[in-house]
């Protein structure tokens, strides 16, 4: 079979074809200009493109650029759009309705468990016996955890810690003074530990062990040789740390040996005048007493004022917790104790008792301050989190450290020491 030729009509090759040439649309050049002859054929096929309606998409846009426009959008309710529930124009699915609020009598909801039936030897119990939520759980309820004070801490927690560090300071320093040497010395340990943790948070690397050291010789000599000796262990733990940091390097040397200087003057070398102070012969451990009773009257009373009074802070970027009222508090709990305390010790008239501690709350205000300052400065909240309710040692150490140089100069003046 021959095939057809395209650019002929519609027979096959080798037919015989009419002598009049069939009309083509298009004018033969070698003729005259004259109207076009029109292919009978060509009006089957035909369709002018001005018939067809144009898609009318939005307003602003055209067919191109919104060929879903013509579809129609489905009402989906008040302020919705075909895209915002596309499946808002079907039927819900048989089975699938929400059940009723109260099944009929005999039916009961799928999957719940009939109230008042026991199962697995339990008793039977009813809707109303369970809480409807956790808040409605008692307090002391195991499933709910212990809710922290006004003030941010675990209260039954940080008493029970206070009770036991108490316990073992007084111990010690009552039944053999010279055994609260071993608890300086481990004290002064653990918060140098905890100082050296909290630095590295500013990049800054002490050496760790001729501070430990050095701390706890300084410690010994001042119980044994005074405040002279005190201040030389002091140089003799940084001049140690200053060759330790020197076999590191120079990098980064001033850094650290700054964080360095800091934690020896502030840990063992503060906390060493409390070594001075229990090393008084025959009235040592009551010097101690006195002001371990004015830095807990004193954080006693400001937590109190402050935890039901406290309206003005004192210290807003420092400490936000710290209010005016709570720094009155301290004071006025400190006083009122030191007064009472030092005249039944030390037959010292009340109002100089009262003027030690007023200077010792004040000095523990301060010391409280400062520690906050560094740990703001670090971007830590706790020093180490070993004492729970509390934080870490230092956490504790921190208005102790202030106020042991205070009340020992206060009460070398107030109660001179045979020597």
């Amino acid at each position: 079979m021959s095939h057809l030729d395209p650019y002929g009509g519609a027979e096959a090759r080798g037919w015989d074809r009419p002598d009049q040439p069939a009309h083509l649309p298009w004018p033969d050049p070698n003729l005259d200009p004259g109207p076009w002859a029109a292919d009978p054929h060509a009006e089957r096929y035909a369709t002018p493109t001005a018939q067809i309606e144009p898609v009318r998409g939005a307003a602003d846009l055209l067919h191109d650029d919104a060929p879903t426009g013509q579809i129609e959008r489905i009402p989906a309710g008040v302020g919705l759009d075909h895209d915002d529930a596309p499946t808002a124009q079907f039927a819900p699915v048989p089975g699938d309705e929400p059940e009723a609020d109260d099944p009929p009598p005999g039916r009961r909801h799928r999957g719940r468990r009939r109230a008042g039936r026991p199962t697995n030897g339990q008793p039977a119990s009813s809707p109303g016996d369970q809480p409807a939520s956790h808040l409605d759980r008692p307090a002391g309820s195991p499933g709910k955890p212990a809710a922290p004070s006004r003030a941010g801490r675990n209260l039954p927690a940080a008493i029970s810690v206070g009770l036991g560090l108490g316990a073992v300071v007084l111990l010690p320093l009552f039944l053999y003074t010279p055994s609260f040497l071993l608890v300086l010395a481990a004290a002064f340990g653990v918060g140098i530990w905890e100082m050296s943790r909290a630095v590295r948070r500013a990049r800054a690397v002490v050496p760790l062990v001729p501070l430990i050291v050095g701390g706890v010789l300084t410690v010994t000599i001042g119980w044994f040789g005074g405040l002279d000796a005190l201040l030389l262990g002091l140089l003799v733990t940084i001049a140690g740390t200053l060759v330790w940091r020197l076999g590191d390097g120079m990098a980064n040397f001033r850094r650290d040996m700054t964080a360095a200087t800091l934690i020896a003057v502030y840990v063992p070398f503060l906390g060493g005048f409390a070594a001075l102070l229990a090393s008084s012969p025959d009235d040592g451990a009551l010097r101690i007493l006195v002001t371990l009773v004015a830095v807990v009257l004193s954080d006693t009373g400001g937590y109190a004022a402050g935890a039901n009074f406290g309206k003005h802070p004192m210290a807003p970027t420092i400490s936000p917790k710290k209010s005016w009222e709570g720094f009155a508090g301290s004071v006025g709990a400190a006083a009122l104790g030191s007064a009472l305390l030092l005249w039944l010790l030390f037959d010292v008239a009340p109002w100089w008792g009262a003027v030690f501690g007023v200077a010792v709350s004040c000095a523990a205000v301060l010391g409280d301050l400062a520690e906050s300052m560094i740990k703001r400065d670090l971007g830590v909240k706790d020093m180490s989190n070993l004492l729970p309710g509390h934080g870490g040692l230092m956490d504790r150490l921190d208005s102790v450290l202030f106020a042991v140089p205070t009340a020992y100069l206060l009460l070398v003046v107030l109660v001179p020491a045979v020597n």
